[in-house]
């Protein structure tokens, strides 16, 4: 999430300085794997993962976000759509801890409920 943070911050100038960033924050190189597929896959497919959020988030506005909760969006949306392996449901409840422990009071509640959309409606399209 911090990764997907920083790319909202700084933009393209942050993905040459990832994997640096990446390993000063963990020495295993299966966190360090992981967190650098799963950033460079959430910024390669922001349009997606925002047009769904959007979607799921009617009546909010990406900019009107904090920069903690879009980033919490982005790469849980990320999860639920290209990453099959990680059941949808493991993709939420960890968001909300997230946000629990980064954002403010009522972001667990709202990150649950755009999740929980996105969710349902990736489930229909692919049926």
């Amino acid at each position: 999430m911090q990764a997907i943070y920083q790319l909202d911050v700084q933009g393209d100038d942050f993905l040459g300085g990832l994997e640096l960033f990446l390993k000063q924050e963990s020495d295993d190189d299966m966190v360090f794997t992981l967190a650098r597929d799963w950033a460079r896959g959430t910024w390669e497919h922001l349009p997606t993962c925002d047009d769904l959020i959007r979607k799921a988030a009617l009546k909010w506005d990406l900019s009107r976000l904090s920069v903690v909760d879009r980033s919490i969006l982005r790469l849980s949306v990320y999860q639920i759509r290209y990453c099959s392996e990680i059941p949808g449901k493991v993709v939420i409840n960890e968001a909300i801890e997230i946000a629990k422990k980064y954002s403010g009071d009522q972001s667990p509640r709202f990150v649950n409920g755009v999740l929980d959309a996105v969710l349902k409606k990736i489930r229909d399209e692919d049926r």
